[in-house]
Parts: structure tokens; sequence; C-alpha cells
């Protein structure tokens, strides 16, 4: 973060701090972008927007800036959406076979701690 001094009329020199300002292009506009986040970062998502609206623009006939962005943001928000759905069905696999492997390893513990007491030793089980 970058620290200045700002003159107010009237008033002391107060110190005041602003983000700094990171300049990005996407389809031929420039945008200047207060940001503390990684620059770098910043620049590879508008790279990524810029060349999103590129190939919506190269495959439609509208050259009206707006409307390719419009449709960009659908391309993206598409591919979000169906990342989020597959990220949730991952999540909800990975639950049942969790819970299907702590359920085998009960049964696994339950019949060695039966097996020790049936044969009269302790029941130090090592899992190791």
């Amino acid at each position: 973060m970058t620290t200045g001094i700002a003159e107010m009329p009237g008033k002391k020199s107060v110190e005041t701090s602003a983000p700094p300002i990171i300049r990005v292009e996407i389809y031929n506009q420039t945008y200047n972008i207060r940001s503390d986040g990684d620059s770098a970062y910043l620049t590879k998502l508008a790279d990524f927007v810029d060349s999103r609206m590129r190939e919506i623009s190269s495959g439609t006939l509208t050259v009206d800036s707006l409307k390719v962005a419009i449709l960009a943001a659908l391309h993206i928000a598409d591919e979000l959406h169906r990342l989020q759905q597959t990220h949730e069905q991952a999540d909800a696999q990975l639950a049942t076979r969790s819970a299907e492997c702590a359920e085998m390893l009960d049964k696994l513990l339950k019949v060695r701690s039966n097996i020790a007491q049936e044969k009269g030793a302790p029941e130090n089980i090592s899992l190791g």
C-alpha cells in the first residue's frame, strides 16, 4: 500500500493512504484500477477477459463492445457455474467415500476388538 500526504484547505497536512493504481487493457480500452491485490494476478484476469471478448467478437457480427462484453460475461458465468457444479459433485463424492471408509474402519476395529476379547488378550490395537 502506498502512503502519501494530502493538503486540505485550512488544515494541517493529513496522511492518507490509497491503493496503488494498476493499468490494464481490455478490448482496446485502458482501465486504471486501484487495488491492494497482486498486480500480476489482476493483469492476468484482465488478459483473460480481453481474450474472451476477442474470442466472442471473432465469432459474431456485432462490433458493439458492450454487447461483446455482455456475451463474454455470460460465457464466463457459464464456465464458473459449471465448475461450481463439478466442485459440489466432487465434494459430495468425497464425503460419501469418507463416510464409507470411516464405517469400514469402525467395523475392522470392532472385529479386532472382538477377536482380542475372545482370545483373552488385552485390547492393545496397533494401526501401523
